[in-house]
């Protein structure tokens, strides 16, 4: 967790301070500590949260540790949680813009677009239903005038997925900045969807 929270600075992915990461353990999950500089972090600044909330450590859990929580509850086949408030993800969460189908790659993120959360107070409830809700059968979304977030498998998943959604919102702007981009249409997405279900998983030779 501390090697991705790094790498996600170091990466341009995330700023400073900002963003968490969360990964299910047995009996609740680990969060990133509240405020804390990831290039200083060790093992024992991880927080240990109880899915009841109470948190265990000797540091504050990431004051988003309330979404952390309800996505990895609502989403079983969900085992890490990424938050960063990467540059062109940011962008056009602050024009409450989502991710359309511009681009096949969108698909990656689960569906025919990456969904833009209402706006709520960060570390709220509030702001937790609307993120769980705007996951609903997608991998990642935006927090409008906020971030984005990114889910998967596994840690390495979720940053892998968050990287790919910040260079499609990156893609997304600059088409922007043209004209409105040609968008595909529903009918072409959910074959881009149904061919993703063995993307990079080719079948064993004969």
């Amino acid at each position: 967790m501390i090697a991705t929270a790094r790498r996600m600075n170091a990466s341009g992915l995330n700023q400073g301070t900002s963003g968490n990461l969360g990964v299910r353990v047995e009996g609740g999950l680990l969060i990133t500590p509240s405020g804390m500089d990831y290039g200083a972090l060790v093992p024992e600044d991880l927080v240990f949260l109880r899915f009841d909330g109470s948190p265990e450590g000797r540091r504050v859990p990431s004051t988003e540790w309330r979404f952390h929580r309800d996505i990895l509850e609502a989403r079983p086949e969900v085992n890490a949680v990424l938050h960063a408030h990467s540059m062109f993800c940011t962008t056009l969460a602050c024009l409450h813009r989502p991710i359309p189908a511009f681009h096949y790659m969108v698909a990656k993120a689960g569906g025919s677009t990456i969904r833009c959360a209402p706006y709520a107070t960060f570390g709220t409830e509030a702001l937790s239903r609307h993120a769980v809700a705007a996951l609903e059968g997608r991998k990642a979304c935006l927090l409008a005038n906020h971030g984005m977030i990114a889910v998967g498998a596994s840690l390495a998943a979720a940053y892998a997925l968050a990287v790919e959604v910040e260079t499609l919102a990156a893609m997304y702007w600059r088409a922007l900045q043209v004209g409105e981009p040609v968008l595909l249409d529903e009918a072409e997405m959910a074959v881009v969807l149904e061919k993703f279900k063995t993307y990079g998983h080719p079948p064993p030779l004969p």
